[in-house]
């Protein structure tokens, strides 16, 4: 039996949602952050050192990180569902956008998250300004422009094709889903790049999408 080590909000939606889309049996384990400092609670580190989520266990198998628990279910599991065939342009896509997620996407996310904590959060007064002028700094200088590149990149590379890998649903659309759906939560994408948000309400309108929030909640938390 599968078990999915569940942190709530977090990556760990990609992988209830590719369960879903296979209707595969498994087990949810769901784990809380902590409410004042946001990260995973220790119990995590007794299944994978580094203590974070998504990570699974499947008969003897550990098992870390979102697109490595995608593809090792597709191997297993999958049967030739949600990949295009092996040595096409549309899988050499595939390959590409599920890496892409977590090493371009999600950099420039995830800076944004921590200096928007810095330029917000509780600090001394007297260090307060300084903070903010640093952070400020660097979203006007760098973070800012980093998404502005990548956002119009991926409102781009939708003009060619349905879904990331081509004109049919696969893996990469839903290891895509997230940097996608930050960047919604927090990074400002609007109606200003229509393909990406129509993108947005075609995932979210997928069944097995819906059942993974039924079961998991949100990736994200909801304004």
């Amino acid at each position: 039996m599968i078990t999915v080590h569940h942190l709530n909000h977090s990556r760990s939606h990609r992988v209830l949602w590719l369960l879903e889309e296979l209707e595969l049996p498994y087990e949810l384990k769901r784990y809380a952050r902590d409410p004042k400092t946001m990260l995973a609670p220790a119990e995590l580190k007794a299944v994978h050192p580094l203590g974070k989520s998504p990570v699974i266990t499947d008969d003897e198998l550990t098992l870390a990180e979102s697109a490595a628990i995608l593809e090792y279910l597709l191997e297993r599991y999958g049967n030739g569902r949600l990949a295009p065939e092996s040595g096409t342009p549309e899988f050499r896509r595939m390959r590409y956008w599920m890496h892409y997620a977590e090493g371009s996407a999600m950099p420039p996310l995830l800076l944004k998250l921590v200096f928007d904590r810095v330029a917000n959060g509780p600090m001394p007064f007297l260090v307060r300004p300084v903070a903010r002028a640093i952070a400020k700094g660097a979203q006007r200088a760098f973070i800012g422009p980093q998404l502005k590149t990548h956002l119009d990149y991926m409102e781009a590379e939708l003009e060619k094709s349905t879904w990331f890998a081509g004109d049919t649903f696969s893996v990469a659309d839903i290891q895509m889903s997230f940097p996608i759906e930050a960047a919604h939560a927090r990074a400002g994408l609007d109606e200003s790049r229509p393909r990406l948000m129509e993108y947005l309400h075609r995932i979210r309108q997928r069944p097995a999408y819906q059942r993974a929030v039924e079961r998991g909640g949100p990736a994200l938390p909801t304004a």
